[in-house]
């Protein structure tokens, strides 16, 4: 079984359709979204491309927040991230709605050998769980309270990341449209790339390939001022090596 794994993505379709050329060249036998598909300067068209791809996907935080309402945020960010939220959902139809409402908070996949992979998005208890390399065991078994697969797979931090967690491989490709890095005092940046991930098993045999990709970052950029999106200049700040005041 050779799988493709894919995360957050929020809106990048440049960086989707760079990632889905590599995955189409490495001959997987499944592909699996882990969820957080839309909210960014293209909303519409990255929803599109996904559900062309007739793959199951994890339901996300913001998935979720498109189908049942603006989420209560605090901080900085909160009227920017609720400004963004209302611009993107005001673009799907009923119809789009209803299938972002279809998506699953879990998924077992069997790999080979009696074995599987568990997908979920922050964690199976919630789609708004942070798994960092740094999270403690005790909090990953509060989290996963008794769940246990060959590999447990998630998304939402836009870290990749591969530890142990008791017999487990615990893997998150990162971020299709938003990978997170982190700038001089410790200001949040967005890398110039998209990543996604690989997990091979042939019943003896296990393997997990993290990978970044390139695409066309300026062009993104332009079609990202484009659009209309609120707070279009400060986003794609993110990727400049100055962040414009908000």
């Amino acid at each position: 079984m050779r799988l493709a794994l894919i995360a957050d993505i929020h809106g990048n379709l440049p960086a989707l359709d760079a990632v889905l050329a590599e995955i189409d060249r490495e001959g997987v036998d499944r592909l699996v979204c882990l969820g957080d598909i839309s909210v960014g300067p293209q909303p519409v068209e990255t929803l599109e491309r996904v559900r062309s791809l007739g793959c199951p996907v994890i339901l996300g935080n913001w998935d979720a927040w498109f189908v049942e309402g603006a989420p209560h945020l605090n901080g900085k960010l909160a009227s920017v991230l609720l400004e963004l939220h209302a611009w993107s959902a005001g673009q799907f139809s009923r119809e789009q709605r209803e299938y972002l409402g279809g998506f699953e908070p879990l998924l077992e996949v069997p790999l080979t050998a009696g074995e599987s992979l568990l997908a979920f998005h922050g964690s199976p208890q919630s789609y708004e769980d942070m798994i960092l390399a740094t999270t403690p065991d005790q909090e990953l078994e509060r989290m996963f309270a008794g769940r246990s697969a060959l590999v447990l797979a998630g998304g939402h931090t836009h870290f990749q990341l591969c530890r142990r967690f008791g017999e487990s491989l615990l893997v998150n490709p990162g971020s299709v449209g938003l990978p997170f890095r982190r700038r001089r005092e410790g200001v949040m940046g967005i890398a110039p790339w998209a990543e996604y991930g690989l997990v091979d098993h042939d019943g003896g045999r296990l393997s997990v390939d993290l990978r970044r990709t390139t695409f066309d970052v300026e062009g993104f950029l332009e079609t990202m001022r484009s659009t209309g999106m609120p707070h279009a200049d400060w986003w794609a700040s993110l990727w400049t090596e100055e962040h414009a005041a908000l």
